[in-house]
Order: structure tokens, then C-alpha cells, then sequence
């Protein structure tokens, strides 16, 4: 088998596949966010140097404020995105006071006397700065610098010292930090990797889900068989991997099983068949003597002492004959029990079934007269001759006739019987509008010895199936009660 087709290779494959765009999706995330970084990196510096730039300027043209600075034209590397990071540029001159303020919010002003005064740097609020380390000795000179770069710093100071013919001034540039979008791209990691583990584990789990399903199939097949039931087959059969290979299995040990509980229950019926025909014969031979003896002795009574007197005449005729009787309905019960216990053997020709069913409704007509039965006999197509043994059917279609005609008793009724012709079968529809036969009695009135009727011997419908079965045909019933009953027979054309 090659190993693709395999359960185990299509895993593998479709696990390498899953690791594969996991890892490329990773990747391209990566990728996305170190530009996103890059990007904001290079914002950052750009607007530093800006700043610087602007700083400078202020520092060599003292007689121009920033603000008048950054308003001329010409300015390219004051942008509109450096404005919006800029908040401030402060000048501080060797004296440690502010000279010059981008935002106007720190510049010189005058006292009453007229005289300019400068804010020390001292007196400016808490500037977080980038590093410390980078104001040397200055430091000293920056107490609100101590403030370190929080979370919830909105601006750092960047610090630039310049040595001029003044001494050494500074420059601070102070720069919205962006806490939101630095915050944001140091989230995005974890969000897109927990979303990729999201989506990897649902995907996992739909095939978890996938390829568990056939073993839980099999399970559940396996439960079902060893309950008893031999018809289940799995649909995975087809498949081409050792799911498909155990499922065609599985499915081949339930026929075989099926097939051998089948053997089973013809060997048991078999071996019940010979014990019921070996214990037949000797009751038949046993008491079929004894009956041929009572018989030719009635026929002997009846010749020599029949009585001179006509009254005892009837009365003597009525008893004998009665008493013949009887010995026939027990010898037809013999025989009866007999034909079930032996094998049948089958002469098989072409059959007529039209001709087979008109024979035996001629045996129940009269009985049928007596109770106002009408029968109807109905052939709906030219149905073809059937391959049976004439005489044997036609015990079926007598057994079966006598019993619709008993079913209605004398309140008449009717007994329609319609002969069609399907694909592979003749069938014959027999239908009584009788009593009907409970629906618990439906499955039992085959089994041998089972008979509603006080008289009966319960074989008759038991021969009627053996006889069917053994012309390889079907016989169903169908029932309700106060309403009728159907037989259908089903025999093999030609």
C-alpha cells in the first residue's frame, strides 16, 4: 500500500501541513510587526532630528523665536507627522534657563521694571528623559529629570548639549512617546500567536474529530454484533487506508458470521426434522394399523349386520359413516405430519398457476355456497408458467383456501384471489374478508404446531411455507382484525 494512502501518511501529511502555515503565518506576522517597528523607529528619529535641527537654528539666529522659525517656508524636515510628535523644543543657555520654547509656554517674559526674565530649568515640571546616563554631569543641573519613562509617560525629553562662544548650551526636544501604538505593536505578538494557536487547535480538533470517527464507528459496530446483530455493515469499507481495509474486513467476519448462524439454524432444524421424522414414522406405523383394522371392520359392519329395521338403518348408517370419518381426519393428520417431518421430494415441471389455484377453489366452492362466500378469481396479465411440482402447489393453495372459507364462517363474505406477473416472480394474492388474525399470532402462525382452532394441528400453514421454501419461493400475510387477511405467495418463473 503506498504510504500516502495510509491512515498514519495522510496524518503526518496533514500535520506537516498545519505546522507548515502555522509557522509561515508566524513568520509573516514577524515580519509585518518588525516593519510596523521600523517604521515607528525611523518616525521617532526623524522627528528628533527635527527637533535638533530646529534647535540649532534657534541657537545661531537668537534674534528669531522658534515659533516665527518653524512658521517660514521652506522647512521640509518640519513635516505635519513631526508636528504631531514634536511637543516642544526648549533652548538652555550655560546658565541653565530657558531661552527659547517651541510651544511658547516657557519663554522669557518681563517683571514690572521692564527687565527679562528667564525660567531655570529647575523650575520646569518632571521630564521623563530616555536615559540618564546621557546628561553626564549635567544631571545635576536636571533634578526633574529623575522621573524615569513610564507607562503612562505621554513624552520623553531627549537632551542634545551644544558647545557655542556663550559656553555649552542644550537642546531638549520633547517627543510624544506614543504609548498607544507602542503598546499596540508590543500586543500584536502575543494576539496573532494566540489567535494562530486558536485556529491550529480548532483545526486539530476537526481532525481529531475526522479521523476518530471511524474507529468510533467501528466501536459501535462491534457493540451491535456482539448484541446479536449480523446485518450492521460499516460504510468505510471504501476507503482506501487501514481504516478501509479493517471496515472491509469487519464487514466480511459479520457475513461470515451471519452466513454460519444461518448454517446453524438449518443444521438445528435438520437434525430436529429427523428426529420428528424418525419418531413420525413409528407413530404412523403404530397407529395406522390399529386405524386400517377399525376401517375395514366398519366396512364389515356395515355389509353383514346392517339392520332389517329401517329407522335403526338410518340411525346404524349415520354412526358408521361418522365413525369413518373420524379415522380419515386422524389418518389425514398422520399424513399431514408426516409430509412435514420427510423431505419433500419435488417433481419439477412447467406449472399452469392459473390452472393449479381453479383446481383448488373447486375443492372449497361448495363449502363456499353453503356460507354465501363469492370467490373471484382475477388474472391481471399473462403470467408465465412457474417451475414447481403441481400437485405439491396445489396442497398449498388448498390448505390456504379451506382456511379463508373457515375464517368467514356463515356470514358470508368474499374471496377475491389475483394472479400477476412481476420481474422476476409470479405472485398470487389471496384475500379473505374474515376474521382476521391478531397481531401477535402474525409471526407464529408458520411455526409448526401453533393452531388457533381447538381441532387443529397447527402443520398446516408450517407445510404450506416448507413447500413454498422448497420451491424457492416467499410467502408474507398480512392481517387486522374484523376486516381479512392477505396471503401472498411468491414463486419463481420461468
Amino acid at each position: 500500500m503506498n504510504f500516502f494512502n495510509t491512515f498514519r501518511g495522510r496524518l503526518l501529511i496533514v500535520l506537516a501541513l498545519l505546522l507548515i502555515v502555522t509557522l509561515s503565518v508566524q513568520y509573516f506576522l514577524n515580519l509585518r510587526i518588525q516593519r510596523d517597528n521600523d517604521e515607528l523607529r525611523e518616525a521617532h528619529s526623524q522627528a528628533l532630528l527635527a527637533g535638533f535641527a530646529i534647535g540649532v537654528n534657534g541657537m545661531t539666529k537668537p534674534d528669531i523665536r522658534l515659533q516665527d522659525f518653524v512658521k517660514s517656508e521652506g522647512k521640509i524636515f518640519y513635516t505635519n507627522r513631526n508636528k504631531q510628535r514634536i511637543k516642544d523644543i526648549l533652548i538652555i543657555d550655560n546658565k541653565w534657563q530657558v531661552w527659547d520654547s517651541l510651544s511658547g509656554q516657557y519663554l522669557p517674559t518681563e517683571n514690572d521694571e521692564a527687565y527679562t526674565v528667564l525660567k531655570n530649568v529647575k523650575d520646569l515640571p518632571p521630564l521623563p528623559t530616555e536615559s540618564k546616563e546621557k546628561l553626564g554631569e549635567a544631571i545635576k543641573n536636571f533634578p526633574n529629570a529623575d522621573t524615569e519613562i513610564t507607562e503612562e509617560s505621554k513624552t520623553v525629553t531627549h537632551v542634545l548639549p551644544v558647545q557655542t562662544a556663550f559656553g555649552r548650551w542644550h537642546i531638549l526636544v520633547i517627543l510624544d512617546t506614543e504609548q498607544e501604538k507602542s503598546a499596540k505593536l508590543a500586543s500584536q505578538p502575543l494576539v496573532f500567536t494566540l489567535a494562530i494557536l486558536l485556529l491550529s487547535t480548532i483545526i486539530t480538533i476537526a481532525l481529531v474529530w475526522r479521523f476518530s470517527r471511524p474507529i468510533a464507528n467501528l466501536s459501535k459496530a462491534a457493540r451491535r454484533v456482539a448484541s446479536g446483530d449480523l446485518n450492521f455493515r460499516l460504510d468505510d469499507e471504501k476507503r482506501t487506508d487501514e481504516i478501509g481495509q479493517l471496515a472491509k474486513q469487519f464487514n466480511l467476519m459479520t457475513e461470515e458470521l451471519e452466513k454460519t448462524r444461518e448454517l446453524q439454524n438449518q443444521l438445528q432444524e435438520a437434525e430436529k426434522s429427523a428426529v420428528v421424522g424418525r419418531l413420525a414414522s413409528a407413530i404412523a406405523h403404530e397407529i395406522r394399523n390399529p386405524l386400517n383394522y377399525i376401517n375395514l371392520s366398519l366396512d364389515h359392519l356395515r355389509n353383514k349386520f346392517k339392520p332389517e329395521d329401517d329407522a335403526k338403518q338410518e340411525n346404524f348408517e349415520k354412526l358408521t359413516s361418522q365413525l369413518k370419518v373420524e379415522v380419515e381426519r386422524i389418518n389425514r393428520q398422520i399424513s399431514d405430519f408426516l409430509r412435514y417431518s420427510r423431505p419433500t421430494k419435488l417433481e419439477l415441471n412447467p406449472v399452469n398457476i392459473r390452472e393449479a389455484v381453479e383446481d383448488s377453489i373447486r375443492i372449497v366452492e361448495p363449502q363456499a355456497e353453503d356460507q354465501n362466500i363469492k370467490i373471484s378469481l382475477v388474472e391481471r396479465e399473462n403470467v408465465p408458467k412457474v417451475l414447481g411440482d403441481e400437485k405439491v402447489l396445489r396442497s398449498v393453495f388448498n390448505n390456504l383456501f379451506i382456511n379463508a372459507v373457515q375464517a368467514m364462517q356463515k356470514d358470508g363474505g368474499n374471496l377475491n384471489i389475483v394472479l400477476s406477473s412481476e420481474t422476476d416472480c409470479v405472485k398470487i394474492e389471496i384475500k379473505d374478508t374474515g376474521n382476521g388474525i391478531p397481531e401477535e399470532n402474525l409471526e407464529k402462525i408458520f411455526e409448526p404446531y401453533f393452531s388457533t382452532k381447538e381441532t387443529g394441528t397447527g402443520l398446516g400453514l408450517a407445510i404450506v411455507k416448507k413447500i413454498i421454501d422448497d420451491h424457492n419461493g416467499k410467502i408474507g400475510v398480512e392481517s387486522e382484525e374484523n376486516v381479512g387477511t392477505t396471503f401472498t405467495v411468491k414463486l419463481p418463473k420461468i
